[in-house]
């Protein structure tokens, strides 16, 4: 993406701050894009927000409610961000599980201005009780504050400024169907292909200053699971091997060397995601097993291997969930270079009905 002069040495300042204090989240702060014309990739919903935002502008009033749901670091964040910049209004920023309460969320809402932009983080793990104050702050711009307890309760209706709730989701099944309703555009981000994650990558080493062949770039957006925060941190760490061990180039060599270095391989599995699918074929005989079992085996929480390992194995087809407990596939077996035993005499194999 294009950066006018001023625009460039403020970033390079920024990420040279940042790496001066060893600041990680600075350094990803640095690198997000900050209007929807830098975000690469997402195109259908690049395009449908820009065309709710430039609507909104139009009239002159605050655009609806926006919905962003996804996996973990597709840029849902990010683009919460940019819609503010975009309205240019103020960003408030909460997240779901910091919302235990319906007070809690009536002092977020009384300390808005017109046209704020309240961005709500995990939006699907908020209290039930703040969810229904919620609905009614979305649609009618009020919420009601109850005084005192029993009969003698009162409610004192709370007038809020127009506002833009934007939600992230990892887990959009898990929002109520009243609250899902209340937003006015919904977005879904994808995965992204490797060539927009090669540009990605070939972005960040510009801002970061770092020397990284056609090649190299292409081997760490390989390596990334289709996602962009997964590409800066895996160039930040070549980056550290180059200069470490090499002469500051991220050419394919260097890029191969420090990602086997950091357990990431060809396809992008690391260290938790080799463990399940060796512990599925090598202890198990394939499974199925159940998932608390597998989580020992691997010494990791449930929760983890639940979502962190799994949906990426699933979706790369090397493991399957069944009623009976986790299955490795036939890739599986071949990405750890093994052959799947025969099925048991009249027993059906996993896509058999």
């Amino acid at each position: 993406m294009d950066y006018d002069a001023a625009e460039e040495e403020e970033l390079h300042r920024r990420l040279t701050d940042a790496d001066a204090n060893g600041d990680e989240r600075a350094i990803e702060a640095a690198l997000r894009p900050k209007t929807l014309d830098e975000v690469i990739g997402q195109q259908r919903v690049r395009e449908q927000l820009g065309l709710v935002l430039d609507a909104a502008k139009g009239r002159g009033s605050a655009p609806d409610h926006v919905l962003l749901s996804g996996p973990p670091g597709l840029g849902k964040t990010t683009l919460a961000m940019i819609i503010a910049a975009e309205l240019g209004t103020p960003l408030r920023l909460t997240s779901g599980p910091a919302i235990t309460h319906a007070g809690d969320l009536a002092a977020i809402l009384s300390g808005l201005s017109e046209g704020d932009v309240l961005f709500v983080d995990e939006i699907h793990r908020m209290s039930r009780a703040a969810e229904e104050m919620l609905y009614m702050a979305m649609e009618d711009f009020r919420v009601d504050v109850i005084i005192g307890k029993g009969p003698g309760a009162t409610a004192i209706p709370l007038e809020i400024p127009a506002f833009t709730m934007v939600g992230a989701t990892t887990r959009a099944g898990l929002l109520p169907g009243p609250l899902r309703d209340r937003f006015g555009f919904t977005a879904h981000l994808e995965f992204y292909e490797p060539e927009d994650l090669d540009l990605i990558v070939n972005r960040s080493a510009r801002l970061l200053e770092v020397h990284v062949t056609d090649e190299g770039s292409a081997e760490i957006a390989g390596r990334s699971r289709g996602t962009p925060r997964i590409a800066n941190r895996l160039l930040r760490r070549v980056r550290d091997y180059a200069q470490v061990r090499a002469d500051g180039v991220v050419t394919i060599d260097v890029a191969h060397a420090a990602l086997d270095l950091y357990e990431v391989d060809q396809s992008g599995l690391d260290r938790l995601d080799r463990g399940v699918i060796d512990a599925l074929c090598r202890r198990f005989g394939g499974g199925p097993v159940g998932l608390s079992t597998l989580a020992v085996a691997v010494g990791e929480e449930r929760e983890t291997v639940e979502e962190v390992a799994e949906p990426f194995l699933v979706r790369q087809g090397l493991l399957a969930r069944t009623p009976r407990g986790r299955v490795a596939t036939p890739a599986a077996w071949q990405h750890l270079g093994l052959t799947p035993p025969p099925p048991a005499a009249g027993e059906p194999t996993l896509f058999q009905e």
